[in-house]
C-alpha cells in the first residue's frame, strides 16, 4: 500500500498527539470522522502504526542520565551475534542496541540515575554480555534535541 498525503497527515498529527480522538483527528486533517476511522484502521493494519505509547519524562522518573555504550564483539559468527542480542535486550536499563557498520559493532543505548548508578548497570549486566571484546562509554552531558516523530 503506498501512503497519500491524507495518509502522511494522520500519521504526522498522530505522531504529535496520539491520544487524540477521532473527531479531533478527523478534524485536523480535514475528513469525516468515519472516513478517517477507516483509514488509521487500514494503518493499523497494514503496519504502519506499530503501537501508541505514553512517553515518560526520564528525568521524574529517576534516570536523566543518557549513556551511549559502543561494543566490539570478539567475532562476528552468526552464534556470537545472536547470543549478545539475546543477552542485551534482557537489561532493563538498554532502552536502543542497534547492530552498526564501522568501528563497533553495536551501540547501546542506557538510562542510569547517575555515574554510580551506571557503573552498577555497567558492573551487573554490561560486563556479563557474551563474546565482548571491547566496550566504551560515553556519557551525554545535554539533550539537544529529541524526537520519536518520523518524517512523513
Amino acid at each position: 500500500m503506498s501512503l497519500d498525503t491524507t495518509d502522511r497527515r494522520i500519521l504526522a498529527a498522530l505522531q504529535i498527539k496520539g491520544r487524540m480522538s477521532n473527531a479531533e483527528l478527523s478534524e485536523k486533517v480535514n475528513l469525516s470522522p468515519s472516513a478517517c476511522h477507516r483509514r488509521v484502521q487500514r494503518l493499523e493494519a497494514d503496519g504502519y502504526i506499530r503501537n501508541y505509547v505514553a512517553l515518560l519524562d526520564a528525568r521524574k522518573m529517576g534516570v536523566p542520565s543518557t549513556v551511549f555504550v559502543e561494543i566490539t564483539l570478539q567475532a562476528q559468527a552468526d552464534e556470537v551475534l545472536e547470543a549478545f542480542e539475546r543477552a542485551v535486550a534482557r537489561i532493563p536499563d538498554v532502552m536502543e542496541c542497534h547492530l552498526m557498520a564501522g568501528t563497533a559493532d553495536y551501540i547501546l543505548k542506557v538510562v542510569a540515575e547517575n555515574t554510580e548508578d551506571f557503573a552498577r548497570i555497567h558492573r551487573q549486566y554490561l560486563t556479563r554480555l557474551p563474546g565482548v571484546a571491547q566496550m566504551q562509554s560515553s556519557f551525554s552531558l545535554r539533550t539537544v534535541f529529541e524526537t520519536t516523530a518520523l518524517p512523513v
